[in-house]
């Protein structure tokens, strides 16, 4: 009962001081510490609602999966920050800093945790203490890394003089931290996963708690929106080694709006993004909210199961006959914005074809491609997609992964990287009530700006415009 008191006890203070004027540093001394045992730390740990929910969602908002229709834009629930988020408003801020808030939460906690493994050294069991620095190191990266998909300008050649995020390594509130470089803040997180999969157990006994699948299959998600194929591939290798599993498309419901259950086989770590927030609540049969874009809905071939799986008909009648809503979360909250955006096994399958093509191993790319489309046909029907050359086996990949990871939290990311080759940069257009609003590959608002929440209580410079 000890325990639990405590865990409670410190969940109830870090919730009284994320409203605090320095929100990023939560408390005021790192002696004054809750977690004693590492039964403690375990327990912590294990509360979903910190740190498997609540990872930024305005990434997904930008991206370019779905769009709003003139009456839903313009409905009560879609806030004006909202709006001018939707369309790439280079002033679009959020006053609250929740998004950014929440994330540090989840860091603060990780750094509690690992201060509290360092005492208990030699007083616990060590594979036990081993787990728990592991998995404090892994959400700790995985937060500093969703962070900076939003807010720190893309991996790459000026990395070292843009800048980055505060990175907390510690939780006390003494330790100040300006913003590092972009640089230094995909090597601590590259740093913390590659620690963090030496010592995470092999498996977990349920897919909200990290593994080494998870720190590996993290390492190659990181790797890729850096540009790192190479190490990508090696990540996702790893990772695929110790999980593979696929579900097969047959299996499941065509029909239901939640053909997929929570922690289903396929996913390799469980985590949702934030959820309040209307623009894309994908709604039901009769109160549809966000709409797929139509060209990646025409993208899908005869007897590609995905499309029924994924996606259903709108049935609303003030929505456009013809168009489709999103039924393929891995979440359990229907027609909710709460979509996942953890690791599952068909991204490690999409990245590691990716990065075969793209090391010129036009075989490997086509081979990890057909493996998994085949799971996604129906039964007898599916014919093994070839390429010529790792060119058009790239185009073919990047296509797949297009359809096949839509509304998991991943295109803005891929659109940040992407952008940087001629041959995929994309600009990105949207029409509200007959405006046309553009966002060019490479933009500066593809750094979206700090909340001014987080500017106003702090010495934070905002990024650029």
């Amino acid at each position: 009962m000890k325990s639990i008191k405590n865990i409670t006890l410190l969940l109830f203070v870090s919730l009284v001081c994320l409203s605090c004027k320095k929100f990023i540093d939560i408390k005021k001394n790192s002696d004054q510490s809750f977690l004693e045992t590492a039964k403690d730390c375990q327990l912590l740990l294990d509360n979903y609602e910190l740190f498997n929910t609540g990872y930024p969602i305005d990434g997904e908002i930008s991206a370019d999966d779905y769009y709003l229709d003139n009456a839903r834009y313009s409905s009560d629930p879609i806030t004006l920050e909202d709006r001018a988020i939707y369309t790439w408003q280079a002033t679009a801020i959020r006053n609250s800093a929740d998004l950014w808030k929440g994330p540090y939460n989840k860091i603060y906690h990780a750094n509690l945790i690992m201060e509290t493994v360092n005492k208990l050294n030699g007083q616990e069991a060590a594979v036990v203490l081993s787990n728990l620095r592991g998995s404090a190191l892994f959400f700790r990266a995985y937060s500093l890394w969703n962070l900076a998909q939003l807010y720190a300008s893309p991996y790459g050649s000026t990395s070292g003089q843009e800048q980055g995020l505060p990175i907390r390594l510690m939780s006390d509130i003494n330790d100040i931290q300006a913003r590092a470089s972009v640089g230094d803040t995909y090597a601590r997180i590259v740093q913390d996963l590659k620690e963090a999969a030496v010592l995470l157990n092999t498996t977990s006994t349920i897919s909200s708690r990290p593994n080494k699948a998870a720190a590996y299959a993290m390492l190659a998600r990181v790797y890729l929106s850096m540009g790192d194929y190479p190490n990508a591939l090696t990540s996702s290798s790893s990772a695929l080694a110790l999980k593979s599993n696929l579900i097969d498309f047959n299996t499941l419901n065509p029909v239901s709006f939640a053909p997929f259950v929570r922690f289903n086989t396929e996913v390799i770590f469980h985590s949702t993004v934030f959820s309040q927030n209307a623009v894309l609540a994908v709604g039901y049969g009769d109160e549809d909210q966000a709409i797929i874009d139509p060209s990646v809905i025409s993208s899908f071939e005869n007897n590609d199961l995905r499309k029924r799986i994924l996606f259903k008909e709108n049935t609303d009648v003030s929505v456009p006959s013809g168009t489709y809503r999103f039924t393929g979360n891995h979440e359990s909250a229907v027609g909710s914005s709460k979509l996942f955006n953890g690791l599952a096994v068909d991204e490690l399958y999409l990245t590691r074809a990716e990065c075969y093509a793209r090391a010129g191993n036009t075989a490997s790319a086509m081979a990890d491609l057909n493996s998994l489309l085949a799971t996604r046909w129906e039964t007898g029907t599916y014919v093994n997609k070839t390429a010529s050359t790792a060119s058009d086996a790239l185009a073919i990949v990047l296509a797949e992964r297009r359809k096949g990871l839509i509304m998991r939290g991943t295109r803005w990311m891929d659109l940040r990287r992407l952008n940087l080759e001629t041959r995929f940069a994309k600009t990105l257009s949207r029409t509200v009530n007959g405006k046309t609003y553009t966002l060019p590959a490479n933009d500066s608002r593809y750094t979206i700006l700090i909340p001014q929440e987080a500017i106003t209580n702090s010495s934070l410079p905002q990024n650029r415009r």
